[in-house]
């Protein structure tokens, strides 16, 4: 099991965000959330992404239990370890190649150069980026900008893969290819949340959730 979520619950002053999420989702796995804006989707990202914590429940990843007081040194080495994270901005630095981008999270996993060049340029012939690794970003595309995004995510070899609208900001042939590559991760056995507020996307995955008011519709 990648993620088990037992009555996971977040309120900030006067504002109850989510209510008693229960939701599990098992290893190469690739499940869809849905919802409004104002419905609790990024609240939840946060928790599962470790870049927040839950108010009350229990979170487990991969096994491991996220405390619910957990600081953000050991929030950042869980993000560090397990998870891969593809959002709809890309949020590529643009003075880096689109190599040196996807090479960056492996200097934080002090991952020798020689191993991080390797698994950079496997990363984005995956996504069909090798013929682009020496251009910056304001050399490329929209879509191939997310594309280097996701060959970014996938070198660090995460156990999970959060992509919050991923598609978001491209036409429709580039998210036909973005969605066929997260189908194609799929079928090489790699777990896949996703999250969007388009319906087709979401049809895509082996299962489609709907948050609506902090509440999980299975």
């Amino acid at each position: 099991m990648m993620i088990k979520l037992s009555g996971i619950s977040k309120s900030y002053p006067g504002v109850q965000v989510l209510r008693n999420i229960n939701l599990e989702i098992g290893a190469g796995e690739f499940v869809s959330i849905t919802g409004r804006s104002g419905s609790g989707k990024s609240t939840l990202l946060n928790i599962l992404g470790c870049l927040d914590t839950a108010g009350g429940g229990e979170y487990i990843l991969d096994g491991r239990t996220i405390s619910l007081g957990a600081g953000e040194t050991e929030l950042s080495r869980i993000r560090r370890e397990k998870i891969g994270f593809i959002f709809q901005s890309h949020n590529l630095i643009p003075n880096l190649t689109a190599l040196e981008n996807v090479m960056l999270p492996l200097v934080y996993q002090k991952i020798p150069r020689a191993q991080r060049l390797k698994r950079a340029m496997a990363a984005l012939a995956e996504v069909g980026m090798s013929d682009r690794a020496d251009h910056l970003p304001s050399e490329m595309s929209g879509g191939q900008s997310q594309r280097t995004a996701i060959a970014r995510a996938l070198a660090a070899r995460p156990k999970l893969l959060l992509a919050d609208e991923p598609c978001g900001s491209l036409d429709a042939e580039n998210r036909r290819i973005v969605m066929n590559i997260f189908l194609s991760l799929r079928n090489k056995g790699n777990t896949i949340l996703l999250i969007t507020h388009d319906t087709a996307e979401a049809a895509s995955a082996d299962r489609k959730l709907l948050l609506t008011n902090g509440t999980l519709n299975h």
